[in-house]
C-alpha cells in the first residue's frame, strides 16, 4: 500500500509543472475578449510555419527560424546565437508557467516575426498549438 501511495505522490508531483504551464497559457486565452474564435492547434501550427517578409539582413521571418520546427529541441537565436530553451511544455515545463512572461515574449516575437503584434486569435491558436507539444 505505502508503494502505491508513494507512486501516485510521484506522478501527481511530476505532472504538476505540466498542469502549471496549461493553466497559465489556458488563463491567458480566457482574458482575451469573449468574441475571439476557440483556439485551433492547427491554426497555430500553420501561424508557426509561415513565412513573413522582413528586413535585411535576416529577410524572410518565421518563429521556427529560432525556436526550430521541432518544439521539443532547442532553437538559436538568429542574431545572438545565443541557445532557446525548447518551448514543448512536454520538454520544458517553464515554458507556459508564467502568463506576464508568455504576454512579453509574444509580444516581443510577434512584433519582430510577423512586423505587427499577433492578435487575440492568432495568440489563442499559437497557444493551443504549444501546449499541445
Amino acid at each position: 500500500m505505502k508503494l502505491i501511495n508513494a507512486t501516485i505522490w510521484l506522478l501527481a508531483i511530476s505532472a504538476t509543472p505540466a498542469l502549471a504551464a496549461t493553466n497559465a497559457a489556458d488563463q491567458l486565452i480566457s482574458s482575451y475578449p469573449a468574441d475571439t474564435p476557440a483556439a485551433d492547434a492547427g491554426k497555430g501550427q500553420a501561424l508557426w510555419n509561415q513565412k513573413f517578409p522582413g528586413k535585411a539582413p535576416f529577410g524572410e521571418r518565421s518563429c521556427q527560424m529560432c525556436h526550430n520546427s521541432n518544439l521539443k529541441q532547442p532553437g538559436e537565436h538568429i542574431r545572438t546565437r545565443k541557445l532557446i530553451k525548447p518551448l514543448a511544455p512536454s520538454v520544458n515545463p517553464q515554458s507556459l508557467s508564467d502568463i506576464k512572461k508568455i504576454s512579453k515574449w509574444l509580444k516581443r516575437n510577434c512584433k519582430w516575426t510577423i512586423g505587427r503584434e499577433c492578435s487575440a486569435e492568432e495568440k489563442t491558436h499559437l497557444l493551443s498549438f504549444i501546449k499541445q507539444q
